[in-house]
């Protein structure tokens, strides 16, 4: 593993919106609300030609034992005991609160480097709190705005003391099938608030990773974790619970809910997490139906297993109403789990790695074609205005998810309903359950349109 340094503080000082400003992206939250950070969140840093691990964590606040905020603290405790440095934040337009002194304390403690940074230094305003916050015993303060990157030199110079620079790779190469192979799968795990999501991680990860709550609305950022699987590497990304757009009030729901968006188009699978006792509501027809246009493999999860009633046939009847509300993506693997309890786990990452297979399928043209000409013969398509249209051949373009190209003449007028025929005999034909497929129709252009007529 890199060197990693831990971003630590009081809440609301400004370590997401340096983690953001270190990894180079916007994925952590950044809010005027304090505590909007409650998982820890790892990221790859670059600073010039350095190189390293970055861990934003919860603010450091008190709270009775077994609370939330309690726990948000042990979750910064542990990135404190995985880090090899530490970055000390403070708000030196605020200047040094006793919360400042008592965590300055806890962080001398670890018995780590640690650099004081005196965040929101930009202008006369953050002069006075950076001076103040030689009181601390950390050293000289160094004086960085995280959002509008300044100080980062100095940031630089002391970093660099710690981490030793990296060595630019001279040789690059192009990705082989078997480096493709090995990359970790990049799972999402989507689904209404409190449906268990961050529950099952924890459990496939065999320790409390993820913050949990009864509360619903826990998890707010998209939090990336890495799992192995029976020697498979996995990416999983914890999301926000995705409501109804008109119930979202709050902007910082609107934040979490827009980065469950991005994990999604970022996943190659995503898992719909149901509540067994709620399952196929009106929302989660929604972000089923969000992962088909975003051209996802699917895998249902219908958690919450243990807390049902055993009766014959129940599975049998998931897999009925799983195919009757997604139509759209028929067949797509449905499982049942208890994130809690670890029941079903083995299956449904089996799952996640057969649909992943199915999102990469590739057909071969002659195969598609014997395919295409058995279809229509079974089922010619209509005639439309008395004119029968004319369906030429057919041919696969990309896999992720698999997409195909239909020639035929008057694109514009076939029907629907016969492309969702097309598109359903196709998924039986070449077994291509729970991942969107795509057909694209295009002219067969005409040879002779560019001869002008002959004149009489």
């Amino acid at each position: 593993m890199s060197f990693t340094i831990a971003i630590i503080g009081r809440p609301n000082v400004g370590k997401s919106t340096l983690f953001n400003r270190l990894v180079g992206q916007k994925l952590a939250l950044v809010d005027d609300m304090p505590g909007v950070t409650r998982d820890r969140r790892e990221g790859e840093a670059k600073l010039a030609d350095l190189n390293f691990t970055v861990i934003d964590t919860a603010g450091l606040d008190e709270g009775p034992k077994g609370s939330l905020t309690a726990r948000m603290q042990e979750q910064t405790e542990t990135a404190i005991a995985l880090a090899d440095a530490l970055f000390f934040v403070i708000d030196a337009r605020v200047g040094l609160t006793p919360a400042d002194r008592d965590f300055a304390d806890f962080a001398r403690r670890a018995n780590k480097p640690v650099l004081l940074l005196a965040n929101k230094s930009e202008g006369k305003h953050g002069e006075l709190g950076a001076m103040e916050s030689y009181a601390l015993g950390l050293g000289d303060p160094i004086q960085i705005s995280a959002e509008h990157g300044e100080g980062m030199g100095e940031l630089y110079d002391a970093v660099s003391v710690l981490v030793p620079p990296s060595e630019d790779e001279d040789d690059e190469h192009e990705e082989t099938d078997e480096e493709r192979a090995a990359r970790p799968i990049r799972v999402a795990i989507v689904g209404r608030p409190n449906a268990g999501k961050s529950t099952l991680i924890n459990h496939l990860l065999g320790e409390e990773r993820l913050l949990t709550s009864p509360e619903a609305g826990t998890t707010r950022d998209a939090i990336a974790v890495e799992i192995e699987w029976k020697g498979r590497g996995f990416r999983v990304f914890d999301t926000a619970g995705l409501r109804r757009r008109s119930r979202i009030e709050e902007k910082l729901e609107k934040l979490s809910v827009a980065d469950a968006l991005r994990a999604v188009r970022f996943a190659e699978v995503v898992v719909l997490m149901m509540d067994a006792q709620n399952r196929f509501e009106e929302q989660d027809l929604r972000i089923a139906d969000l992962i088909e246009r975003e051209g996802r493999a699917l895998v249902i999860a219908v958690n919450k297993w243990d807390l049902m009633e055993a009766q014959p046939g129940q599975i049998s009847l998931l897999r009925r109403d799983a195919d009757h509300w997604l139509p759209q993506i028929a067949g797509a693997p449905i499982v049942a789990v208890s994130g809690l309890m670890g029941e079903g786990i083995d299956r449904l990452m089996q799952a996640i790695v057969d649909s992943y297979a199915v999102w990469n399928k590739r057909v071969s043209t002659a195969a598609l074609n014997r395919w295409f000409e058995e279809a229509i013969a079974n089922n010619p398509p209509p005639a439309v205005s008395g004119r029968r249209l004319k369906l030429n051949y057919i041919t696969q373009t990309k896999a992720r998810p698999p997409s195909f190209v239909l020639f035929c003449s008057r694109a514009d007028a076939i029907p629907q309903s016969y492309l969702r025929y097309l598109t359903n005999s196709m998924r039986e034909a070449f077994e291509l359950p729970g991942t969107p497929v795509r057909i694209t129709l295009r002219e067969k252009a005409n040879p002779f349109a560019h001869k002008r007529k002959r004149p009489n």
